[in-house]
């Protein structure tokens, strides 16, 4: 066997060696492609199901909007419809209970007067300062 031969018989094994690894690769992403594909059915077979939920629950949801917006614009006009009956209750009757009330007040304190005697001496009458009682005071509306 002269060189040349040896070299053509070493190119032809590393050629059938290439064209083995080759094949194995070629037949390994083959069933990786198949693989691949099988997994892209099997989500779109659930995903259809989901996304028509999905859309189910959207359009209901925005039904429970609708709704709500529908609530919403009538508490709104409930509550317009008080604050305009409160503000006509409080024109309406605000001024003369004012006026009763301080003739109550007026009356308590004419009649408040009169049973204690209305010339009472100012030194009689009870001293605040900040808050508090004179001592003398409190001595002497204890033993009186």
């Amino acid at each position: 066997m002269t060189g040349g031969e040896v070299a053509g018989i070493l190119v032809a094994v590393f050629w059938a060696i290439l064209v083995s690894f080759l094949a194995v690769a070629l037949a390994r992403l083959a069933q990786t492609l198949r693989a691949t594909t099988k997994l892209v059915a099997d989500v779109t077979e659930q995903a259809v199901p989901l996304l028509a939920e999905a859309s189910a629950t959207v359009r209901s949801a925005q039904t429970q909007l609708d709704r709500v917006d529908a609530i919403a614009s009538d508490v709104q006009e409930v509550t317009s419809n008080a604050s305009a009956l409160s503000t006509t209750v409080a024109s309406t009757f605000g001024g003369p209970l004012v006026k009763v009330a301080a003739f109550g007040y007026g009356v308590r304190r004419a009649l408040g007067r009169s049973r204690d005697g209305e010339g009472a001496p100012p030194a009689a009458r009870r001293t605040v300062i900040v808050g508090r009682t004179v001592p003398s005071m409190r001595r002497r509306k204890q033993k009186g």
